[in-house]
């Protein structure tokens, strides 16, 4: 853990203020779920992640999402890259998304872009990994709340996604909402 310098006092309601660079640095928002863990006299806040509550679930089924579609296939959180499976995958393993995700995960609505057809790449994270030529994004929405994004990603030149990956992709994202019905 690293020290911050920053002390801060609790009021007679038991709330603590946390400082707006630490959540600027930490991209905690208003509204966002934060998880409290104690160790013995240590109190410690951690973004909850609905998504990442799933982990052996949602790391197989990138690997499942990959084996059946041959593409490079990701699953985020609002946040950050969680899983990633396939040729490429260590370009966005644990980077935090992009601008551009976060608002197509806001807006809730499925992207599709092929290079072939004159689409716009959308980049997945924050420092554009990776020379992708194809992509799909379904966002994971589960009772109104968008908690993530599931992805497929090919770098092949003239790729193009066909409709059977995208409802692949569409089913695991409805998957994955379901855990949380």
């Amino acid at each position: 853990m690293k020290a911050t310098g920053i002390v801060r006092r609790i009021d007679e309601l038991g709330r603590v203020v946390i400082p707006k660079e630490i959540r600027r640095t930490l991209r905690i928002k208003d509204g966002d779920p934060l998880e409290i863990f104690t160790d013995r006299d240590e109190l410690m806040l951690k973004k909850y992640s609905p998504i990442a509550t799933l982990e052996k679930f949602s790391e197989g089924t990138t690997r499942s999402l990959n084996d059946l579609s041959g593409y490079l296939a990701v699953i985020c959180d609002t946040d950050e890259v969680l899983y990633a499976s396939g040729d490429g995958r260590k370009d966005y393993a644990k980077k935090h998304i992009s601008g551009q995700l976060e608002k197509i995960m806001q807006d809730r609505r499925s992207y599709i872009a092929n290079l072939a057809e004159g689409g716009d790449i959308v980049p997945l994270t924050e420092d554009g990994a990776g020379t992708i030529t194809a992509q799909i994004i379904v966002p994971i929405v589960s009772g109104g709340d968008c908690l993530g994004a599931v992805s497929l990603l090919a770098a092949e030149e003239g790729a193009r996604m066909e409709s059977g990956a995208v409802k692949l992709c569409r089913l695991t994202a409805d998957i994955l909402a379901n855990q949380f019905d």
